[in-house]
């Protein structure tokens, strides 16, 4: 072989080894010099790493913008919300100073609230407010096509129906356990808002007016509502966010301007002393309930975060608290939940009164009475002594919707339909089902101690007190214990915290109703019987053993005297 031949082959082998196996150069080849498989390797090296960078960059970018936009939207929505409900405060303001029903019509003033509130719907929801056009949309569509007979069914169906089917689609596929602002909730008044109407249009055109109990046959709707009139009854803008529930009557009433100008009586059932035919001013009612706004977020930033409901099913907690101290946290975790509702709630009444929306009369000092729509009276909330009180406060036009569509219409045990019916709109999480399926069990059986035992502890003031104070604690841990799956949501940490009380008051419950007479209500009887029996004076609406809910109509104010007395004003 050629020695120039022999010198390539031997520098390819050398080359190759360098490279592939990576041995070292030879004895004495200067080892500051850069060999040529070094350099591939340093060159591979790099390259390798910054592949590498680049790939982990970006799937941590990726994650850390998920987080991050996770968060954001968490903390934009409830912004959105509050931003958006302290400017519906001061539209309403607008609204009532330069739309007054006396400087412009009814048509202009429905146009300008439906544009308000569907502007806040999209700005606080971005496309998911096209949810609120198609639930309305649809509903109307079968009022007008279905006969008025079964319409108010079909209605019902489909816009509970689509409430769930969206609730389902938020929680299970979006974002389960969240309490940010979501779709859903502005859907859940519009669902009652819708149903409602239907009922009462069915009530009006169909139903005869002896077969109405008194507050259906003064809710009823006697004309098909305007395209115009639905639309702004359901997407108004002081009440598309929070609500609270009003009839159609009492909106087109306060649309019109005449929410003043109908005969009124006073909370005793008397009637109110002249007020000269002046609009009565709101100011002073939405000062008072934006003050309570301002204490009641303040206590939720301050205190609720310092009492969590989740510490009640802590393992170290429940292994070295004593019972004393759990009862004790309890109550206080679950006091410390309530301020966000009553934030919320007041807010949105506060924003109806400030539009001049909520008048309900005078009281019998001649003073205005601005709670028509109000959805809670806080303290008797928290001196309830039954739970039918702490129901008749809360929540209060939810309440009378499941009165008004289910409680008063359903001939089979209306209190667990009614119980399910609130759970099913709710939402679809576990503990919502927990919750109301236990509160029927709590409804009765404090209904039959009621029945069994209040009349021993009325025959002096010293027994009566201490009925109260006994019946108020009872009422709070049983209260507190029958919501804490409503706070938990899932189902396992709510069997948790039921498993750690040994299921005491579930247990509690069933003997009560085993072992105690349950008397029977007046749901079995004909119907002309029991029209005759309501206009009976023994015969009290607002028993406890007749109803569980609150049975305030919310145009009370257009009653006759005699009717109005029954009315409650928020004790029993």
């Amino acid at each position: 072989m050629e020695p120039a031949t022999w010198a390539c082959a031997l520098a390819n082998r050398t080359v190759t080894s360098w490279f592939i196996v990576g041995s070292e150069p030879p004895a004495g080849r200067d080892a500051g010099a850069v060999s040529f498989p070094g350099l591939c390797r340093k060159m591979l090296c790099k390259v390798l790493c910054k592949a590498l960078c680049k790939v982990l960059c970006k799937v941590l970018c990726k994650v850390l913008c998920k987080v991050l936009c996770k968060v954001l939207c968490k903390v934009l929505s409830k912004v959105n919300f509050v931003v958006c409900q302290l400017f519906a405060l001061l539209a309403a303001v607008w609204f009532r100073t330069y739309l007054h029903s006396s400087k412009t019509s009814s048509f202009i003033r429905h146009v300008v609230a439906t544009l308000l509130g569907l502007y806040l719907a999209v700005f606080c929801f971005g496309w998911y407010a096209l949810h609120f056009l198609v639930q309305s949309g649809v509903s109307y569509c079968i009022m007008i096509i279905i006969g008025m007979e079964h319409m108010h069914k079909y209605c019902f169906v489909f816009a509970l129906g689509y409430l769930v089917v969206c609730q389902i689609t938020r929680v299970y596929i979006f974002d389960y356990g969240q309490y940010s602002a979501d779709f859903s909730g502005p859907m859940m008044i519009m669902t009652q808002k819708i149903t409602s109407l239907a009922y009462e249009i069915h009530d009006g055109m169909f139903r005869k007016d002896e077969d109405l109990t008194p507050s259906q046959r003064d809710l009823a709707v006697r004309r098909m509502p305007s395209l115009l009139e639905y639309l702004s009854y359901n997407c108004n803008f002081m009440g598309i966010l929070a609500g609270p529930l009003c009839s159609y009557k009492d909106y087109i009433t306060f649309i019109e301007g005449r929410s003043h100008h109908v005969t009124r009586s006073g909370e005793d059932g008397r009637e109110a002393p002249p007020c000269g035919g002046a609009e009565p001013s709101p100011n002073a009612a939405v000062v008072q309930k934006l003050v309570v706004c301002g204490l009641s977020l303040l206590v939720h930033l301050t205190v609720s975060n310092a009492f969590p409901v989740e510490y009640n099913i802590d393992a170290h907690f429940q292994a070295t608290a004593s019972w004393p101290t759990k009862v004790l946290y309890l109550y206080v975790s679950l006091l410390a939940a309530r301020p966000k509702y009553y934030f919320a709630w007041t807010l949105a009444d506060a924003i109806n009164n400030a539009a001049g929306f909520g008048f309900r009369g005078y009281d019998r000092h001649g003073e205005a009475r601005w709670d028509l729509i109000s959805n809670l009276r806080i303290q008797q909330i928290e001196r309830s002594t039954s739970f039918k009180m702490f129901l008749d406060n809360w929540n209060i036009q939810t309440a009378l919707w499941l009165k008004r569509v289910c409680y008063e219409r359903t001939t089979w045990n209306p209190t667990v339909q009614t119980f399910v019916l609130s759970a099913i709109w709710h939402g679809v999480y576990p503990g919502y089902y927990l919750t109301f399926l236990t509160g029927v069990l709590m409804t009765l059986a404090a209904r039959a101690m009621r029945n069994n035992f209040r009349h021993y502890f009325l025959k002096s003031p010293q027994r009566k007190l201490l009925y109260d104070v006994v019946t108020w604690a009872a009422t709070q841990v049983a209260v507190s214990y029958t919501v804490v799956p409503f706070v938990l949501l899932s189902i396992k940490p709510s069997f948790a915290f039921y498993s750690s009380w040994s299921y005491c008051l579930h247990i509690a419950g069933l003997l009560v109703l085993l072992f105690l007479p349950v008397k029977k209500t007046q749901r079995g009887q004909d119907p002309h019987e029991h029209r005759r029996l309501s206009r009976s004076k023994k015969f009290d609406e607002n028993s406890w053993g007749q109803n569980s809910f609150p049975t305030t109509t919310n145009n009370v104010c257009n009653q006759g005297p005699a009717q109005a007395a029954r009315h409650p004003s928020g004790t029993e």
